[in-house]
C-alpha cells in the first residue's frame, strides 16, 4: 500500500499537476489585490462624495440661517405670542441675564426664541393645572387620599408646567455643549494647522467650520458666527468673548483668552494652540477614563439582581436534580415522619 502511495506521489503527472495548481493559486493570490484596489478606490471616492455632500448641505443650512437672521426674526414670530409677552411685560418678570445666556448656549438666538420661551412659561402652568385637576378630581385617580393631598398634586402639576421650558432649554444646552466638547480638540488641531500654514485667523475659522461641520454642526455654527462677528464688531475681543459665552466651556474659554492675548500683545499663537489642543485631548481622555472607572459600581446591582441568581441556578441546579433523583430528600422526609 505504501509503495503505491509513494509511486502515486512521485508520479511525474501528479507532480506536474501539483505545480500547476500551486502556480494558479499564486497567480490568483497576486491578481486579487489588484482588483481589490479598484474597489477600495471606489469606496474612498464614495466617502469623499458623501463628505462633499455633507459640506454642501451644511453650507446651505448656514447660508439659510444667515439669510433668516439678516431679514429679521420678527416675520416668523406669532403676533399673538409677541403681543401677550409685551403686554404682560414677561421679559422683565421671567427673564434675566442667565436666562438669555442659557438660551444662547442652547442655540436659541434672537428675539423669537425668547418670546416663545416666555409665552410657554406663562401658558404651561395653566395647562398643568387643568390636566392635574382632570386627573385628580374628574377621573378620581386618588380616591382614598384627603383633599389636601389632591390639591398638592394639582399644584405640583402646575409647578412642573412652569419649569418645563427651563428643563427643556437646559437639556438642549447640555447636548449642545457635549457635541462641541467632543469636536473641540479636532477643531483645535485643524486651527493649528491653518495658523502654521500662514492663514489669518478669519480664514482659519472659516476653514475649520467647513471641515468640522460633518462632525459637529453646533461647533461649525459657532465658528461661522464668530467669523462674522470678527468682521463687523468694533473690537475683535468681543467676538472671542461672545464665542466663550455662547459655548459655556472652559476649554473654549482658555482658547479665546489665548486669542485675545495674541491679538493684544502680538504673541505667537501656534505654540498656545498646540498646548491647548493637547490639554483638550487629555481632558477628553480623562472624561472617558472616569466613565470607564464608574462602570463597575454601576454594574454591581444589575449583576446581583440578574447574573448571580442565574449563576446559582446553573451551578446548584444539577446537584439538586441529582439528589432528588437519588431520593435523598425523600429518605429524609420518611425518616422524619417515622420518628
Amino acid at each position: 500500500m505504501s509503495e503505491q502511495v509513494a509511486k502515486a506521489i512521485f508520479d511525474p503527472t501528479f507532480l506536474i499537476a501539483l505545480l500547476v495548481a500551486v502556480a494558479v493559486f499564486a497567480t490568483v493570490f497576486t491578481v486579487i489585490p489588484a482588483f481589490g484596489s479598484s474597489d477600495l478606490k471606489t469606496r474612498m471616492k464614495t466617502v469623499a462624495l458623501e463628505r462633499d455632500e455633507l459640506r454642501a448641505k451644511q453650507r446651505a443650512r448656514l447660508a439659510a440661517d444667515a439669510e433668516r437672521r439678516r431679514k429679521g426674526l420678527r416675520e416668523e414670530q406669532s403676533h399673538g405670542m409677541r403681543s401677550i409677552v409685551e403686554r404682560l411685560d414677561l421679559k422683565r418678570a421671567l427673564a434675566d441675564e442667565s436666562t438669555l445666556a442659557k438660551l444662547k448656549m442652547a442655540g436659541f438666538r434672537g428675539q423669537n426664541p425668547l418670546t416663545k420661551f416666555l409665552f410657554f412659561r406663562l401658558v404651561l402652568p395653566f395647562v398643568g393645572l387643568f390636566l392635574g385637576t382632570i386627573y385628580v378630581f374628574v377621573l378620581n385617580s386618588l380616591p382614598e387620599q384627603p383633599l389636601f393631598i389632591k390639591g398638592f398634586v394639582v399644584v405640583v402639576c402646575a409647578y412642573a408646567g412652569f419649569y418645563a421650558p427651563v428643563v427643556y432649554v437646559n437639556n438642549q444646552a447640555t447636548k449642545r455643549k457635549q457635541s462641541i466638547q467632543r469636536a473641540w480638540p479636532d477643531a483645535l488641531d485643524l486651527m493649528l494647522i491653518c495658523v502654521e500654514s500662514g492663514m489669518a485667523i478669519e480664514a482659519a475659522f472659516r476653514r475649520v467650520a467647513e471641515e468640522i461641520g460633518a462632525q459637529s454642526v453646533e461647533l461649525a455654527e459657532e465658528l461661522v458666527l464668530t467669523n462674522a462677528e470678527l468682521s463687523f464688531l468694533q473690537e475683535r475681543r468681543m467676538a472671542y468673548e461672545n464665542l466663550s459665552n455662547r459655548t459655556g466651556l472652559d476649554t473654549v474659554k482658555s482658547v479665546t483668552q489665548a486669542l485675545i492675548q495674541a491679538e493684544r500683545y502680538g504673541t505667537p499663537l501656534a505654540h498656545a494652540l498646540r498646548v491647548l489642543a493637547q490639554e483638550s485631548r487629555e481632558m477628553r481622555m480623562n472624561e472617558a477614563e472616569k466613565k470607564a472607572a464608574a462602570l463597575p459600581p454601576k454594574l454591581t446591582v444589575p449583576m446581583i439582581l440578574f447574573f448571580l441568581p442565574v449563576l446559582f441556578a446553573v451551578i446548584l441546579g444539577p446537584a439538586i436534580m441529582q439528589f432528588s433523583e437519588q431520593g435523598v430528600f425523600g429518605d429524609k422526609k420518611e425518616s422524619s415522619s417515622s420518628e
